[in-house]
């Protein structure tokens, strides 16, 4: 927090910048506003944190260290009028403002709010570290000022290129003081392998190259120098130190049926060596497949988890770990999925966009790093790999691959087993289902939410049908897949035969009360519907057969034929 003497001196230099710089269109990373708030406000609360985005992603753009948002002086005549907002108690909703907004913002920046009063004016000032290496994100969308708008960053290609060239690479960096003798030569053997295995063409020629040249050539090194590369893929186990405060370690944890943790182990680097740990740690029994339709489908007998799944997830978390955060990359073994997360915000901002755009990913958080291991073959490049993935759990007829981003931070579900049998059928028999229908649908099996829009497009394929809260395969999927009781006990019938069993009820026990018809039809209604839906659609049965001049509401509140 400044001094009450640099917050006026702040903002006078700002004022005086706007100024001078309107005509030549350069502030776009600075902002002016007035009052908040939801209507006829000059921003509203939600359009701060857009704000804080789009001028975190403007300053970088502008090679300026922070952007501005200023609130108490009008935009344009710049003259301080004040501003309603009153940072230490101000809500939204029911939480804290300035809490809410930190949240909301991905990945975490740090920004200061400078609070005090000018020749009598409240005033406001949102200070905003640019944003540095990847875009700066509110509620999962970033922003842009151009000129005096803000915009989407995503509709500026050349933009979103620039910021994430903004950052140097934190992998490439050269370690200081560091020397061969920090690397582990069972790590420098291994790498070998991996790099003749990944490079056949120079198995003979590598044979000549000493640990230097072999280490230049894999780009884990620069020039004979150790970089931060090094030292996480072959360092020493005590080197670790060396790249400090960043950690280089992997958890492991088994957890029983019950939850209950039950084995664990942390490994360091190097981690070629702490990869191949992990994954021999996990359990991975064979799979059964006990539906005799799928036999002639699948092998009767495989492997819980595909081996290249297991090593795809977890040295994606390596290469993409976000090193600056100070964690652990976590393998979670629980008793059907395998859980993998690492920190950092996912880079190609969606699964979709993976999934949709059959390339390799332009941007990497640790560009040296990964093209270190693509080189070793530990991973693929960003997007293929995944696409494999999600190609192989089909080909499984397992659920596919779960991707959750919050908290600037990526984890990853893998479930090792059929969880639906009618949506492993539909896989096989419906041939024009893209990774991203199956993906969508995976979603609906396992009871994760689709979005409006995802809901709006499957509808419109006739995949499902239902209410949003309970959503089931449309009859055409259900009749590829046997579904067809299901389908019936989730849609229903036509009112017609609710009216009819109402009316023939009432034909043989003369009068019935409320709850009575209640029980009637409850069960019989689509089970898609909850109890207080079908509470309301009996009523509405009712009021329909009464306004048909079919049945009448009559003494001690009982329903008769007229």
């Amino acid at each position: 927090m400044k001094t009450i003497e640099e917050q006026h001196i702040l903002l006078e230099d700002l004022l005086a910048q706007a100024r001078q710089r309107q005509s030549a269109g350069e502030t776009e990373w600075m902002e002016f506003k007035t009052n908040i708030g939801e209507s006829r406000c000059s921003v509203t609360y939600e359009g701060v944190g857009n704000y804080i985005s789009g001028l975190s992603n403007s300053a970088c753009l502008k090679y300026r260290p922070h952007g501005y948002l200023i609130l108490g002086v009008e935009d344009g005549t710049w003259n301080v009028v004040g501003t309603n907002l009153k940072m230490p108690t101000a809500k939204y909703g029911n939480q804290d403002y300035e809490l809410w907004l930190r949240k909301n913002c991905s990945p975490i920046i740090p920004f200061e709010i400078e609070e005090f009063e000018y020749e009598g004016k409240h005033i406001v000032i949102f200070e905003i570290q640019a944003a540095a290496g990847e875009p700066v994100n509110f509620k999962g969308a970033a922003y842009v000022r151009v000129g005096s708008n803000l915009t989407k960053l995503k509709d500026f290609p050349d933009f979103v290129r620039q910021i994430y060239n903004s950052q140097k690479d934190w992998s490439a960096e050269i370690v200081k003081d560091a020397t061969f003798d920090d690397l582990d030569p069972d790590a420098i053997k291994e790498a070998r392998k991996m790099y003749a295995k990944k490079h056949e063409d120079l198995m003979a020629e590598m044979k000549s190259w000493d640990d230097v040249k072999f280490l230049n050539k894999a780009k884990i090194t620069k020039q004979g120098q150790i970089t931060n590369t090094a030292i996480l893929l072959l360092g020493r186990t005590e080197s670790e130190h060396l790249i400090s405060p960043a950690v280089a370690r992997i958890r492991w944890i088994y957890k029983d049926s019950k939850g209950e943790e039950k084995d664990f182990s942390i490994e360091t680097c190097p981690f070629v060596i702490a990869a191949n740990t992990v994954y021999r740690k996990i359990r991975n029994w064979k799979y059964r497949y006990m539906n005799p339709e799928l036999l002639s489908l699948v092998p009767d007998e495989l492997d819980t988890y595909d081996p290249f799944i297991i090593r795809e997830a977890l040295n994606n978390a390596i290469a993409h770990q976000d090193y600056g955060r100070y964690g652990m990359i976590n393998v979670i073994e629980e008793e059907d999925r395998l859980i993998f997360t690492n920190l950092g915000t996912f880079i190609p901002n969606s699964i979709k966009n993976v999934l949709i755009n059959d390339a390799p990913e332009e941007h990497y958080r640790n560009r040296f790093l990964a093209t270190a291991m693509v080189e070793l073959g530990m991973v693929d490049t960003i997007g293929s790999g995944i696409r494999r993935m999600f190609n192989k759990q089909r080909e499984r007829l397992f659920p596919m691959p779960d991707y959750e981003f919050s908290d600037d931070r990526v984890k990853v579900t893998i479930i090792g087993k059929v969880v639906d049998i009618d949506y492993a059928m539909l896989l096989t028999r419906d041939k024009t289902l893209t990774l991203l229908d199956i993906e969508m649908l995976s979603r609906l099996q396992t009871h994760r939410p689709l979005s409006d829009d995802e809901i709006a497009y499957l509808r419109k394929r006739k995949l499902i049908e239902g209410r949003k809260n309970a959503l089931y395969f449309a009859k055409s999927v259900a009749k590829a897949t046997g579904q067809k009781a299901e389908y019936t006990r989730n849609k229903g019938f036509d009112d017609n035969y609710y009216k009819d069993l109402i009316l023939k009820a009432l034909d043989q026990h003369v009068t019935m009360s409320r709850p009575e018809i209640d029980t009637l039809l409850m069960t019989k209604l689509p089970e898609a519907l909850t109890d207080k839906q079908k509470v309301s659609k009996i009523g509405n049965l009712l009021t329909s057969l009464r306004k048909a001049d079919k049945i009448v509401f009559g003494e001690k509140k009982l329903w008769r034929l007229k």
